[in-house]
């Protein structure tokens, strides 16, 4: 089993942190996106040019949430909640940052050097904002939910990436960032990230 990444790419990030939370043990390929010629590259693993992307024997599973569901049935649901309500509801939000919170990806691009406060919160912006603040307040802490699961990983990133631009939420929500942040997990990706 072989995990083709991409430097700097949060989703290949969120597909290690998910392998890893999961003990699916599986080869790295890492791709520098910043090289000319990338892309040719990435096309030999991946039929949609774009990472992360899981190469099973003749399979290639080449989308981070599709990565997540192979993973978790690999492992016998380790990654998302025991309840069904729980599971669908967490299943919800990871496709809600998988699909959203565009004005922040945008503006608030993901970077491992030192970057400047976000000034400008728009209303865009500061709508995502507040949504983030809703689902983060959800949070049993450390954790969204009893164990560390796929929710915390995707949002694990999105914590890492705003308390960068010097974002950060107040009461449960505050503290779910704050455990995020200390999360090992997420420490181990930030070193492996850098490392690449």
């Amino acid at each position: 089993m072989k995990l083709v990444i991409g430097t700097l790419s949060t989703w290949s990030l969120r597909a290690w942190m998910c392998g890893q939370l999961a003990q699916i043990e599986c080869e790295i390929h890492a791709i520098d996106l910043s090289k000319d010629g990338y892309k040719e590259e990435v096309l030999k693993y991946s039929p949609t040019g774009l990472v992360p992307a899981l190469v099973v024997k003749d399979l290639v599973i080449h989308d981070s949430l599709a990565i997540t569901e192979y993973f978790n049935e690999k492992s016998n649901g380790a990654l998302y909640p025991e309840n069904s309500s729980e599971r669908a509801l967490a299943r919800s939000l990871c496709m809600e940052m998988h699909s959203g919170f565009m004005n922040l990806r945008s503006q608030c691009p993901f970077s491992l050097e030192a970057v400047s406060p976000l000034m400008d919160r728009n209303e865009g912006i500061q709508k995502e904002l507040d949504r983030i603040a809703v689902i983060f307040q959800q949070a049993r802490l450390p954790f969204m939910f009893d164990n560390a699961g796929a929710v915390d990983v995707f949002y694990a990133i999105l914590a890492y990436r705003l308390h960068s631009y010097g974002v950060e939420f107040n009461g449960t929500a505050g503290e779910y960032q704050k455990s995020l942040l200390k999360w090992p997990l997420l420490e181990k990706a930030i070193q492996f990230s850098n490392s690449l």
